[in-house]
Protein backbone atom coordinates (compact mmCIF):
# COMPACT_ATOMS: atom_id res chain seq x y z
CA UNK A 1 0.00 0.00 0.00
CA UNK A 2 1.64 3.40 -0.97
CA UNK A 3 0.17 5.42 2.42
CA UNK A 4 1.32 8.61 0.63
CA UNK A 5 -1.73 8.57 -1.54
CA UNK A 6 -4.75 11.03 -0.40
CA UNK A 7 -7.05 7.72 -0.06
CA UNK A 8 -10.00 7.78 2.23
CA UNK A 9 -11.37 4.53 3.47
CA UNK A 10 -12.91 3.71 7.09
CA UNK A 11 -11.47 2.64 10.53
CA UNK A 12 -13.80 -0.40 11.79
CA UNK A 13 -14.53 -1.44 15.00
CA UNK A 14 -14.56 -5.14 16.11
CA UNK A 15 -18.25 -5.41 15.67
CA UNK A 16 -17.84 -4.43 12.26
CA UNK A 17 -19.24 -0.55 12.78
CA UNK A 18 -17.69 2.27 10.98
CA UNK A 19 -16.09 4.61 13.62
CA UNK A 20 -14.38 7.52 11.19
CA UNK A 21 -13.43 8.04 8.12
CA UNK A 22 -8.72 8.40 7.54
CA UNK A 23 -6.82 8.62 4.83
CA UNK A 24 -4.22 6.51 4.25
CA UNK A 25 -1.49 9.43 4.81
CA UNK A 26 -3.18 9.66 8.24
CA UNK A 27 -2.75 5.87 8.67
CA UNK A 28 0.98 5.64 7.55
CA UNK A 29 0.96 8.46 10.40
CA UNK A 30 -0.74 6.40 13.01
CA UNK A 31 1.50 3.74 12.14
CA UNK A 32 4.58 5.18 12.10
CA UNK A 33 4.11 6.85 15.68
CA UNK A 34 0.90 5.11 17.55
CA UNK A 35 2.55 4.65 21.14
CA UNK A 36 6.50 5.54 20.40
CA UNK A 37 8.15 7.45 22.77
CA UNK A 38 8.54 11.29 22.05
CA UNK A 39 10.46 13.78 23.96
CA UNK A 40 9.99 17.69 22.73
CA UNK A 41 11.63 20.72 24.93
CA UNK A 42 10.13 24.07 24.20
CA UNK A 43 6.77 22.64 24.03
CA UNK A 44 4.85 25.10 25.69
CA UNK A 45 6.26 27.69 22.98
CA UNK A 46 3.83 28.71 20.24
CA UNK A 47 5.79 26.51 17.73
CA UNK A 48 6.31 23.65 20.25
CA UNK A 49 2.56 23.23 21.54
CA UNK A 50 1.74 23.04 17.91
CA UNK A 51 4.44 20.29 16.89
CA UNK A 52 3.38 18.27 20.84
CA UNK A 53 -0.33 18.65 19.26
CA UNK A 54 0.16 16.74 16.19
CA UNK A 55 2.15 13.94 18.11
CA UNK A 56 -0.69 13.53 20.56
CA UNK A 57 -3.16 13.45 17.71
CA UNK A 58 -0.71 10.60 15.73
CA UNK A 59 -0.87 8.79 18.95
CA UNK A 60 2.57 9.03 20.00
CA UNK A 61 3.83 8.60 23.91
CA UNK A 62 4.70 12.20 24.77
CA UNK A 63 6.77 13.61 27.13
CA UNK A 64 7.64 17.42 27.19
CA UNK A 65 10.40 19.44 28.89
CA UNK A 66 9.31 22.49 30.43
CA UNK A 67 11.36 25.25 32.50
CA UNK A 68 9.22 26.10 35.91
CA UNK A 69 9.88 29.63 34.44
CA UNK A 70 8.04 29.19 31.56
CA UNK A 71 4.61 28.62 33.31
CA UNK A 72 2.93 32.04 31.49
CA UNK A 73 3.12 29.89 28.21
CA UNK A 74 1.69 26.20 29.97
CA UNK A 75 -1.54 27.41 28.92
CA UNK A 76 -0.63 26.87 24.78
CA UNK A 77 -0.55 22.90 25.81
CA UNK A 78 -3.97 23.44 27.61
CA UNK A 79 -5.63 21.22 24.64
CA UNK A 80 -3.34 18.38 25.61
CA UNK A 81 -2.80 18.77 29.19
CA UNK A 82 -3.92 15.37 30.23
CA UNK A 83 -2.51 13.41 27.55
CA UNK A 84 1.35 14.16 27.73
CA UNK A 85 4.26 13.27 31.15
CA UNK A 86 6.17 16.36 32.08
CA UNK A 87 9.77 16.58 32.95
CA UNK A 88 10.76 20.00 34.26
CA UNK A 89 14.25 21.79 34.29
CA UNK A 90 15.89 23.68 32.12
CA UNK A 91 18.39 23.46 29.04
CA UNK A 92 21.31 25.06 30.15
CA UNK A 93 21.21 22.94 33.46
CA UNK A 94 22.94 19.91 31.86
CA UNK A 95 21.78 18.22 34.87
CA UNK A 96 18.44 18.07 34.85
CA UNK A 97 18.54 17.38 31.01
CA UNK A 98 20.40 14.00 31.88
CA UNK A 99 18.48 13.47 34.89
CA UNK A 100 15.38 13.67 32.45
CA UNK A 101 16.15 11.55 29.35
CA UNK A 102 17.69 8.81 31.63
CA UNK A 103 13.68 7.84 31.87
CA UNK A 104 14.37 6.83 28.24
CA UNK A 105 16.63 4.27 28.55
CA UNK A 106 16.36 1.25 26.42
CA UNK A 107 13.32 2.59 24.59
CA UNK A 108 13.57 3.78 21.12
CA UNK A 109 13.18 7.66 21.66
CA UNK A 110 12.52 10.40 19.02
CA UNK A 111 13.69 13.69 20.66
CA UNK A 112 11.96 17.04 18.93
CA UNK A 113 14.62 19.99 20.35
CA UNK A 114 12.95 23.65 19.77
CA UNK A 115 13.70 24.78 23.09
CA UNK A 116 15.25 28.41 22.36
CA UNK A 117 15.59 32.05 23.06
CA UNK A 118 13.52 32.29 19.53
CA UNK A 119 13.73 36.01 19.33
CA UNK A 120 16.27 37.82 16.82
CA UNK A 121 15.13 41.25 17.82
CA UNK A 122 15.50 40.56 21.64
CA UNK A 123 19.19 38.60 20.99
CA UNK A 124 20.52 42.03 20.97
CA UNK A 125 19.22 42.55 24.35
CA UNK A 126 20.00 39.16 25.72
CA UNK A 127 23.14 37.83 23.50
CA UNK A 128 24.38 35.74 26.16
CA UNK A 129 21.46 33.93 27.22
CA UNK A 130 20.68 33.98 23.63
CA UNK A 131 23.80 31.17 23.16
CA UNK A 132 23.61 29.94 26.82
CA UNK A 133 19.93 28.55 25.51
CA UNK A 134 20.20 27.89 21.64
CA UNK A 135 24.30 26.74 22.17
CA UNK A 136 24.69 25.52 24.92
CA UNK A 137 20.77 23.86 25.57
CA UNK A 138 21.61 21.84 22.22
CA UNK A 139 25.01 20.95 23.00
CA UNK A 140 23.83 19.47 26.97
CA UNK A 141 21.00 17.73 24.95
CA UNK A 142 23.34 15.98 22.52
CA UNK A 143 25.44 15.14 25.40
CA UNK A 144 23.04 13.19 27.73
CA UNK A 145 22.04 11.50 24.99
CA UNK A 146 26.27 9.98 24.76
CA UNK A 147 26.47 9.97 28.70
CA UNK A 148 23.50 7.88 28.85
CA UNK A 149 23.69 6.01 25.67
CA UNK A 150 20.12 6.20 24.87
CA UNK A 151 18.87 4.66 21.52
CA UNK A 152 17.37 7.24 19.02
CA UNK A 153 15.10 6.91 16.60
CA UNK A 154 15.89 10.58 15.57
CA UNK A 155 16.58 13.72 17.13
CA UNK A 156 15.89 16.74 15.19
CA UNK A 157 17.06 20.61 16.06
CA UNK A 158 15.04 23.55 15.23
CA UNK A 159 17.52 25.78 13.31
CA UNK A 160 16.00 28.64 11.17
CA UNK A 161 15.79 30.51 8.30
CA UNK A 162 17.78 33.61 9.64
CA UNK A 163 21.23 31.38 9.65
CA UNK A 164 21.18 32.15 5.98
CA UNK A 165 21.34 36.14 6.32
CA UNK A 166 22.25 37.97 3.52
CA UNK A 167 24.18 35.27 1.62
CA UNK A 168 22.64 35.34 -1.66
CA UNK A 169 22.11 38.08 -3.70
CA UNK A 170 19.93 38.96 -6.26
CA UNK A 171 16.98 37.08 -4.68
CA UNK A 172 18.13 33.75 -5.29
CA UNK A 173 16.19 31.17 -3.10
CA UNK A 174 17.71 29.98 -0.39
CA UNK A 175 18.09 25.50 -0.35
CA UNK A 176 19.62 23.03 2.31
CA UNK A 177 22.98 23.95 0.32
CA UNK A 178 23.12 27.08 0.28
CA UNK A 179 25.89 29.38 2.06
CA UNK A 180 25.51 30.47 5.59
CA UNK A 181 25.99 34.29 7.05
CA UNK A 182 24.25 34.74 10.51
CA UNK A 183 23.64 38.83 11.06
CA UNK A 184 22.47 38.68 14.60
CA UNK A 185 23.24 36.53 18.46
CA UNK A 186 20.25 34.46 17.71
CA UNK A 187 21.46 33.78 14.35
CA UNK A 188 25.05 32.80 15.10
CA UNK A 189 23.65 30.72 18.57
CA UNK A 190 21.40 28.42 15.86
CA UNK A 191 24.24 28.18 13.38
CA UNK A 192 27.05 26.78 16.25
CA UNK A 193 23.97 24.25 17.51
CA UNK A 194 23.34 23.26 13.84
CA UNK A 195 27.21 22.56 13.34
CA UNK A 196 27.28 21.05 16.78
CA UNK A 197 24.22 18.97 15.65
CA UNK A 198 26.91 17.32 12.63
CA UNK A 199 29.54 17.03 14.47
CA UNK A 200 27.64 14.42 17.60
CA UNK A 201 26.08 12.75 14.53
CA UNK A 202 29.48 12.42 12.66
CA UNK A 203 31.64 11.61 15.86
CA UNK A 204 28.87 9.41 18.05
CA UNK A 205 26.13 8.17 15.69
CA UNK A 206 23.43 10.50 16.83
CA UNK A 207 20.87 11.04 14.40
CA UNK A 208 20.55 14.36 14.31
CA UNK A 209 18.14 16.15 11.37
CA UNK A 210 18.29 19.62 11.27
CA UNK A 211 15.00 21.81 10.00
CA UNK A 212 15.16 25.39 8.90
CA UNK A 213 11.72 27.18 8.95
CA UNK A 214 10.91 30.20 7.34
CA UNK A 215 9.18 32.58 9.74
CA UNK A 216 6.88 30.86 11.46
CA UNK A 217 3.49 32.94 12.03
CA UNK A 218 0.16 31.91 13.42
CA UNK A 219 -2.18 31.14 16.71
CA UNK A 220 -0.06 31.62 20.13
CA UNK A 221 2.83 33.25 18.80
CA UNK A 222 4.37 35.76 21.24
CA UNK A 223 3.17 39.48 19.99
CA UNK A 224 6.90 40.55 19.84
CA UNK A 225 7.38 38.91 16.36
CA UNK A 226 5.96 40.74 13.13
CA UNK A 227 3.03 39.08 12.82
CA UNK A 228 1.65 39.54 16.23
CA UNK A 229 3.32 43.16 16.30
CA UNK A 230 0.56 44.13 13.46
CA UNK A 231 -2.45 41.99 14.82
CA UNK A 232 -2.33 43.12 17.82
CA UNK A 233 -1.84 46.78 16.94
CA UNK A 234 -4.32 46.82 14.45
CA UNK A 235 -6.53 45.56 17.39
CA UNK A 236 -6.14 48.09 19.47
CA UNK A 237 -4.39 51.34 18.03
CA UNK A 238 -4.99 53.22 15.04
CA UNK A 239 -1.68 53.24 13.05
CA UNK A 240 0.71 49.73 12.61
CA UNK A 241 4.01 51.02 13.46
CA UNK A 242 6.74 48.98 12.25
CA UNK A 243 10.77 48.62 11.49
CA UNK A 244 11.66 48.19 7.71
CA UNK A 245 8.99 48.08 5.19
CA UNK A 246 10.89 46.45 2.27
CA UNK A 247 12.64 43.46 3.56
CA UNK A 248 11.00 39.82 2.51
CA UNK A 249 10.22 36.73 4.13
CA UNK A 250 8.57 33.99 3.48
CA UNK A 251 5.88 33.44 5.93
CA UNK A 252 5.03 29.58 6.74
CA UNK A 253 1.82 28.87 8.84
CA UNK A 254 2.53 26.79 12.01
CA UNK A 255 0.62 24.28 10.87
CA UNK A 256 2.37 23.52 7.93
CA UNK A 257 5.82 24.02 9.96
CA UNK A 258 4.55 21.25 12.64
CA UNK A 259 3.84 18.92 9.75
CA UNK A 260 7.32 19.56 8.77
CA UNK A 261 8.55 18.75 11.86
CA UNK A 262 7.20 15.53 11.88
CA UNK A 263 7.91 14.59 8.69
CA UNK A 264 11.57 15.11 9.56
CA UNK A 265 11.33 13.10 12.41
CA UNK A 266 9.69 10.11 10.32
CA UNK A 267 11.42 10.24 6.92
CA UNK A 268 14.57 12.53 7.39
CA UNK A 269 18.04 11.03 6.57
CA UNK A 270 20.65 11.53 9.91
CA UNK A 271 23.09 14.10 9.18
CA UNK A 272 20.98 16.22 6.66
CA UNK A 273 19.05 19.82 6.50
CA UNK A 274 15.67 20.05 5.44
CA UNK A 275 14.26 24.03 4.75
CA UNK A 276 10.43 24.91 4.92
CA UNK A 277 8.44 27.50 3.70
CA UNK A 278 5.46 28.32 0.65
CA UNK A 279 8.21 29.50 -1.84
CA UNK A 280 6.78 33.22 -2.13
CA UNK A 281 8.06 35.50 -0.20
CA UNK A 282 6.53 38.48 0.54
CA UNK A 283 7.66 42.29 1.93
CA UNK A 284 6.85 43.23 5.57
CA UNK A 285 5.15 46.23 4.06
CA UNK A 286 2.75 43.97 2.06
CA UNK A 287 2.05 41.77 4.66
CA UNK A 288 0.87 44.30 6.84
CA UNK A 289 -1.15 45.23 4.11
CA UNK A 290 -2.63 41.90 3.91
CA UNK A 291 -3.57 41.21 6.99
CA UNK A 292 -4.94 44.80 7.86
CA UNK A 293 -7.16 43.73 4.81
CA UNK A 294 -8.25 40.57 5.79
CA UNK A 295 -9.06 41.85 9.42
CA UNK A 296 -11.04 44.53 8.09
CA UNK A 297 -13.01 41.98 5.79
CA UNK A 298 -13.86 39.94 9.38
CA UNK A 299 -15.11 43.41 11.14
CA UNK A 300 -12.41 43.13 13.37
CA UNK A 301 -10.93 47.06 12.14
CA UNK A 302 -11.64 49.49 9.65
CA UNK A 303 -8.57 50.87 7.84
CA UNK A 304 -5.25 51.09 9.57
CA UNK A 305 -1.92 53.28 8.23
CA UNK A 306 1.16 51.13 8.18
CA UNK A 307 4.07 53.38 9.00
CA UNK A 308 7.79 52.83 9.27
CA UNK A 309 9.56 54.13 12.48
CA UNK A 310 13.32 54.07 12.60
CA UNK A 311 13.76 52.91 16.98
CA UNK A 312 12.21 49.75 15.30
CA UNK A 313 14.76 49.00 12.64
CA UNK A 314 17.24 46.10 13.54
CA UNK A 315 20.58 47.69 14.50
CA UNK A 316 23.26 49.27 12.00
CA UNK A 317 23.56 47.20 9.00
CA UNK A 318 22.12 44.03 10.70
CA UNK A 319 19.02 43.11 8.97
CA UNK A 320 18.24 40.78 6.40
CA UNK A 321 17.15 42.04 2.96
CA UNK A 322 15.71 39.09 1.88
CA UNK A 323 14.74 35.94 2.51
CA UNK A 324 13.03 33.47 0.56
CA UNK A 325 13.25 29.73 -0.12
CA UNK A 326 13.49 26.62 -2.76
CA UNK A 327 11.99 23.60 -1.03
CA UNK A 328 12.13 21.22 -3.91
CA UNK A 329 14.81 18.80 -1.85
CA UNK A 330 12.53 18.78 0.97
CA UNK A 331 9.55 18.15 -0.56
CA UNK A 332 11.13 15.40 -2.56
CA UNK A 333 12.49 13.66 0.62
CA UNK A 334 9.89 14.27 2.88
CA UNK A 335 7.11 14.26 0.64
CA UNK A 336 5.77 17.66 2.12
CA UNK A 337 3.49 19.71 0.59
CA UNK A 338 1.36 22.86 2.73
CA UNK A 339 -1.87 22.49 3.58
CA UNK A 340 -3.31 25.67 3.68
CA UNK A 341 -2.55 29.14 2.08
CA UNK A 342 -1.37 32.16 3.97
CA UNK A 343 -4.70 34.04 3.94
CA UNK A 344 -6.16 30.90 5.76
CA UNK A 345 -3.20 31.23 7.98
CA UNK A 346 -4.12 34.99 8.47
CA UNK A 347 -7.66 34.77 9.31
CA UNK A 348 -7.12 32.09 12.16
CA UNK A 349 -4.48 33.96 13.59
CA UNK A 350 -6.53 37.08 14.01
CA UNK A 351 -8.97 35.20 15.49
CA UNK A 352 -6.86 34.38 18.32
CA UNK A 353 -5.70 37.42 19.25
CA UNK A 354 -8.87 38.83 19.00
CA UNK A 355 -10.56 36.59 21.41
CA UNK A 356 -7.08 36.06 23.71
CA UNK A 357 -6.45 39.36 24.37
CA UNK A 358 -5.49 38.73 27.75
CA UNK A 359 -2.97 36.21 26.42
CA UNK A 360 -0.50 38.77 24.46
CA UNK A 361 -1.20 41.81 26.43
CA UNK A 362 1.49 41.88 28.44
CA UNK A 363 3.89 40.84 25.37
CA UNK A 364 3.60 43.72 23.05
CA UNK A 365 6.65 46.19 22.86
CA UNK A 366 5.14 48.76 21.20
CA UNK A 367 3.50 51.06 23.97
Amino acid sequence: IELDKLQTFKLVSQTGKAKKSITLQQLGILLNWKDKPVFITGAAGFIGSHVTERFVEAGADVSVFLRASSSATYSNLEPVKDKIKYFYGNLIDPISVKDALSNFKGQDLTIIHLGAQAHVGESWQRPVETFEANFFGTMNTLQAVVDLDLSLRKLTFAGTSEEYGNANKGNKKYTEFSELNPESPYATAKVAADFICRNYHNAYGIPTVITRMFNNYGPRQNARYVTGTIISQALTKDKVELGALKPTRDFLYVKDGAKGHMLAAEKGKPGNIYAFGYEGDISIGDWAKLIVKVGKEKGYWKDKEVVSKQKRFRPGKSDINWLGVDCSYTKKELSWEKEFDREHGVKETIDWYANNQDKWVHQVDWR
